[in-house]
């Protein structure tokens, strides 16, 4: 009986080992490369997270003069080594300044398969900066490279010993023997570094094999491919198999090749083809085999698109027949720790970011990216400048000629790639032009952007940093108009500021291509010689709508509202509304009925409750109108009969592809979210005490006390019963006030202080509630005329304040110029001191101008007070901040440091050390604010922590006397009567 159990358990055994030898063997099949394939051993790192040490050493800077290790990929300053410059030092410092020009030299022991013995190994560097000269086992692998940004290979096959260990060599020299390519790439407006920043790795192929396909394939199907074979030995066959992503065969072409042929040409035509776009990115693949009879001798695989890229003349630029605008930025490949060595989730990354603030185009500035950017571009869908590095001067045409070459032939396939620049500003050889059609099969068109006038090409007028009216002009001349920079971004200007005015001009000017802003990061480097500070380079580099880091700025949410290719201009919700929206559709190729949306009624939390935010009561999904692209129509919102009983309508609209385009939101009317936070019956009669000086008002602890020779707040008690300094008015921050005189009267809910003035403020009439509560209602008259602010000021020690919470637009500050982005809700800040463009990059910024509030709870550590406000569009000014930095900062700001306005100024922008507050000519919304008239306002206080919701008494006893706060002088001490 034992015998028998022993065998059946052994043979159960058995099979379950024979089961997972057979499991594992296909996974080992699946593991494997497909017959024919590229195969790929990486030399370094795949990026900035899984770097390879090889033997290094530096002849200059730091850590230099001796052999050790750096990590590679990297740009060798950020692993310690040599020094560091900007591209403009040269300009800074003048004639006597010389640019590091240390040199890396690199050593690495690599073994190749034997099984890599009859293949053809290439040795594939991504980027190198800047010249680089390379050995295999002593040998030279090829001549020396010359240009940081492109990736070169050589073939390596006959200098590698298969089966056993290699030498690479390579010696690196981050300023080039070549003086026009450090002209075009190094005397440049961003930081500069030396060191293999990229991949390197060998790349085995059959002897016979494919060494490039290049695709053409248009909106209307035709499909052509050029298949260029090499070192073929026999007449073989191509076999080209183009499937959609899901895997499913479209179309399947065959061509016979002969031994000596260097290109084939195969051509076909895919009925009804699913279109490439930055709304639709569909992509297909295309699988390309050498054969011998029905064997596989190498295979490869690329992906593309079918689209069309026109330039009509005089008439717009035009993807498959449809007249598109660049909602676009510049961006650096950028990462604060490892420089221009990043990793694909930081390329993602900012791909989604452009995403989210409704862009679809991006330039590539100023050279071409990592191929994943591209790749990610291609199936999210961007459209992509792929721009030749030369920042003002150019490459000369025998250096420049390789690397177009270069650039184009690893780009070409991309269909997110609709033009190639030809460098910036000036620095475009035109002499290159040639290379650009020559090497690119499908033709895309060539640019030249630039920053003068007159250098248009191809029928495209990049000219950057035009002003608004400028624009007009180009716009209504022969050209079409694609600025490749402008509203330069830097501090706090640009971007957004004034966008609104001229994305509404080119949106609704025909020859418009839309544009670019500059730029999408501030260019910060963690210094590895300074501690680790982030250098912006002082003016140079703070240039972004995103922090080194990707901290998002105010302009960032700002042009997500502004490109929002669901346009609604609603600003509040009309007396008779019935849930119809007028809405604008400015996507191209999308109907609105292909985006879902969603509502909700909801009730903000309120100022007694520790949270911010709010709580939703009722929700619904709608669906979308049927409006064609770049047409007009309605959005009908089915709303409950009860949905004015609620603080707010929020609207939610979704792409096809479920993204969040934007969150619209109208709230009631201040009156009605007031009715439940103010309380002004109360039961502690305001008491009043007059001396020669002063006048106070007082109920419970609560106490207010004015100076009778000027109207303005003297001091103030707040209900915990110690001082706040809340006072220093009101001052009017713009006309004149001469105090003139004061009464007082008892009326039957409290106490009436009546301020009168000469000049353009004509009353304060301040009232203390018998709750504690105190209104302010003002009045004030300016002469007609163009004024940057209007409304009163106070002060309060900025030091003493904690934080913010409020329920207004938010959470980020606005200017005139840029009043979009922020959202109606309660929300709640930290102080900080963040100056935009600056470490330590914290948003939003505290202080500044915040948007219609209704209220706002300051806490301080002298307790809270809080502000409200029935009337609409009340602005709160808080404390000391610029927008712009300079010698002067910009915009100049208002008398006092804690302000209740009606009208804010616009901001400027500024490149470097150029500050430029001419704002009007950035548009209408860039002018002064045009006042003429009375202005009437009713503010009120409460002075102290209002009646926590739900707070009961809590088990502790206070103390009667708060020794941290009292500036009480302690009494003398008694003397001795000794001596007397």
């Amino acid at each position: 009986m034992m015998i028998n159990t022993y065998f059946v358990s052994f043979s159960r055994l058995k099979l379950v080992f024979a089961l997972l030898l057979g499991i594992l063997s296909i996974r080992t099949q699946a593991a494997a490369p497909a017959p024919g394939t590229r195969q790929i051993k990486y030399l370094s790192g795949k990026d900035n997270r899984t770097n390879v040490q090889w033997d290094f050493y530096c002849t200059g800077g730091r850590k230099s003069g001796y052999w050790t290790k750096i990590a590679v990929p990297s740009c060798w300053e950020q692993q310690g080594f040599g020094s560091y410059n900007y591209g403009r030092d040269y300009k800074t410092y003048g004639k006597n300044f010389r640019f590091a020009d240390e040199q890396g030299i690199y050593k690495l022991n690599f073994k190749v398969p034997q099984a890599w013995a009859n293949m053809d190994v290439y040795l594939v560097f991504e980027g190198s900066m800047t010249d680089t000269e390379v050995k295999i086992n002593g040998k030279a692998a090829g001549e020396k490279h010359q240009g940081a940004f492109y990736e070169f290979k050589y073939n390596i096959s006959n200098k590698l010993k298969f089966g056993s260990s290699n030498l690479l060599e390579a010696r690196v020299s981050k300023m080039s023997a070549d003086a026009s390519v450090n002209n075009a790439e190094r005397l440049a407006d961003y930081w500069i570094f030396g060191g293999i920043f990229r991949p390197v790795y060998l790349a085995a192929y059959p002897k016979q094999h494919i060494a490039q396909i290049a695709v053409d394939a248009k909106a209307n199907g035709n499909f052509k491919m050029q298949v260029y074979p090499e070192h073929l030995k026999q007449a073989l066959q191509v076999v080209a198999q183009i499937t959609d992503l899901k895997g499913k065969l479209v179309k399947s072409i065959t061509a016979n090749v002969k031994a000596t042929d260097t290109v084939v040409n195969i051509a076909t035509r895919v009925n009804n083809p699913l279109l490439w776009t930055s709304e639709t990115p569909n992509l297909y693949k295309v699988n390309v085999a050498l054969k011998s009879g029905g064997s596989v001798i190498h295979q490869t695989t690329e992906k593309f698109g079918f689209r069309t890229i026109e330039i009509r003349k005089g008439d717009g630029i035009y993807l498959n027949g449809v007249n598109i605008k660049m909602k676009g930025i510049n961006r650096h490949s950028w990462w604060p720790e490892t420089g221009r060595t990043l990793n694909d989730d930081i390329q993602l990354m900012d791909v989604k970011l452009m995403k989210e603030m409704n862009m679809n185009a991006v330039r590539m500035s100023h050279y071409p990216p990592d191929k994943k950017f591209l790749e990610i571009c291609d199936s999210l869908g961007l459209y992509v400048l792929d721009e030749l590095a030369g920042w003002q001067k150019y490459y000369s045409t025998a250096a420049g000629k390789k690397l177009v070459k270069e650039m184009v032939l690893r780009d070409l396939n991309h269909p997110s790639i609709i033009f190639w620049d030809n460098g910036n500003e000036g620095g475009t050889n035109k002499e290159l032009d040639q290379y650009f059609t020559q090497y690119d099969f499908s033709k895309r068109p060539v640019i030249h952007p630039h920053h003068r006038p007159g250098n248009a090409y191809n029928g495209i007028d990049c000219n950057h940093y035009e002003d608004y009216y400028s624009t007009k002009n180009i716009l209504a001349d022969t050209n079409i108009y694609m600025p490749t920079e402008f509203l330069h971004a830097q501090d706090d200007g640009g971007a957004a500021t004034s966008m609104s005015d001229f994305w509404d001009l080119h949106w609704k000017s025909k020859r418009s291509g839309g544009g670019f802003i500059w730029a999408l990061v501030d260019e910060g480097i963690v210094r590895t010689d300074q501690n680790g500070i982030i250098d912006v380079n002082g003016v140079n580099a703070p240039d972004g709508v995103l922090g080194p880091h990707r901290e998002k700025e105010g302009s960032f949410f700002a042009l997500r509202e502004i490109f929002s290719p669901v346009h609604i201009t609603m600003k509040t919700l009309p007396a008779n509304f019935n849930g119809s929206i007028p809405v604008e559709n400015r996507f191209h190729f999308t109907n609105l009925n292909q985006c879902t949306y969603s509502w909700e009624l909801i009730d903000y939390r309120k100022p007694n409750e520790n949270d911010g935010g709010y709580i939703t009561r009722k929700k619904g999904t709608l669906n979308g109108p049927s409006v064609a692209p770049v047409a007009a129509g309605e959005l009908h919102v089915p709303l409950p009969a009860d949905w004015k009983s609620y603080d707010a309508l929020t609207l939610s609209a979704y792409d096809p592809f479920k993204n969040l385009v934007y969150r619209w939101v109208w709230k009631n009317n201040n009156d009605r979210l007031l009715n439940s936070v103010m309380t002004l019956t109360g039961k502690n009669p305001v008491a009043v005490i007059e001396t020669d000086s002063t006048l106070q008002l007082k109920s419970g602890a609560i106490a207010l006390t004015f100076n009778t020779r000027n109207g303005q707040i003297r001091s103030l008690t707040g209900n915990s019963g110690d001082p706040l300094n809340f006072g220093g008015g009101p001052g009017l921050v713009s006309g004149t006030a001469t105090f003139k005189d004061i009464k007082h009267r008892q009326e039957a809910d409290g106490e009436l202080v009546e301020v009168s003035y000469t000049g353009d403020l004509k009353y304060a009439r301040w009232k203390m509630f018998n709750s504690g509560w105190v209104s302010l209602d003002y009045e004030y008259n300016l002469p007609q005329g163009d004024y940057p602010y209007a409304g009163i000021t106070f002060n309060y020690p900025e030091n003493y304040v904690l934080g913010a919470k409020w329920l207004g637009k938010g959470p980020y500050r606005v200017w005139k110029n840029r009043l979009q982005g922020v959202a109606d809700d309660v929300w709640i800040n930290a102080y900080n001191n963040t100056q935009t463009g600056s470490a330590p990059w914290i948003f939003p910024e505290f202080k500044g101008y915040f948007a219609d509030i209704t209220w706002m709870e300051l806490n301080t550590v002298q307790g809270k007070f809080l502000i409200a406000a029935k009337e609409p569009n009340l602005y709160v000014r808080l404390f000391d901040f610029y927008g712009l930095s300079g010698i002067k900062p910009a915009p100049a700001l208002p008398s006092g440091n804690l302000s209740f306005l009606d009208a804010i100024p616009p901001m400027g922008t500024k490149l470097a050390l150029g500050v430029d507050m001419n704002t009007p000519k950035l548009g209408p919304n860039g002018e002064l604010n045009h006042l003429n008239g009375t202005t009437k306002r009713t503010l009120y206080f409460y002075f102290g922590l209002l009646e926590q919701a739900g707070k009961g008494q809590q088990n502790f006893t206070r103390p009667v006397k708060d020794e941290l706060f009292d500036t009480t002088p302690s009494p003398a001490p008694a003397k001795s009567g000794k001596g007397q």
